[in-house]
């Protein structure tokens, strides 16, 4: 068959990813953030992971300005928390009514996800109609739990007894 854009959208659907918020701050000091399955690990040595963002979205100037992101893996519970960051009309604050704490850098670490990575950017790739941001990984903080996943346009969680 043809590569057309909607069958290769149908494709990449028939693949499962995490759900992640990507959160940053932009050049006024204000919390950035949005929810993307676009993300990859890279590298082990060293730590390095992929996120990709849009070039309409307003993140991609955030992070590329401050040269820093975080990276939210969420958990089953928090699909709210992904609408939130992906669903909101521009001019929104998806921060409203949230709680985060700080890093050492400024950037929000939202409660309640499987892990959070801190990362500084390494390289920024323009990629057709996103840019692909890698970030070197400096800190981490993990917690238990089941991830929240994405597949074929829906949210989806693992079922009870489908451990490995």
């Amino acid at each position: 068959m043809p590569t057309t854009s909607s069958l290769f959208r149908a494709a990449l659907g028939r693949f499962a990813s995490g759900v992640t918020v990507v959160t940053s701050v932009d050049a006024a000091g204000c919390p950035n953030g949005l929810t993307v399955s676009a993300f990859s690990s890279v590298s082990l040595d060293p730590p390095l992971v992929v996120i990709a963002i849009g070039r309409d979205n307003d993140s991609g100037p955030a992070i590329r300005g401050r040269g820093r992101f975080n990276v939210h893996l969420l958990a089953s519970d928090q699909e709210p928390l992904s609408r939130r960051f992906s669903e909101r009309i521009v001019g929104d604050d998806p921060f409203t009514g949230l709680t985060p704490r700080q890093d050492d850098h400024g950037l929000p670490w939202l409660p309640g996800a499987l892990a959070l990575l801190g990362c500084r950017v390494t390289q920024a790739v323009d990629a057709g109609d996103h840019i692909l941001f890698i970030g070197e990984v400096e800190s981490i903080d993990v917690a238990d739990g089941e991830p929240l996943l994405y597949y074929r346009g829906g949210y989806r969680r693992i079922e009870a007894g489908s451990d490995p």
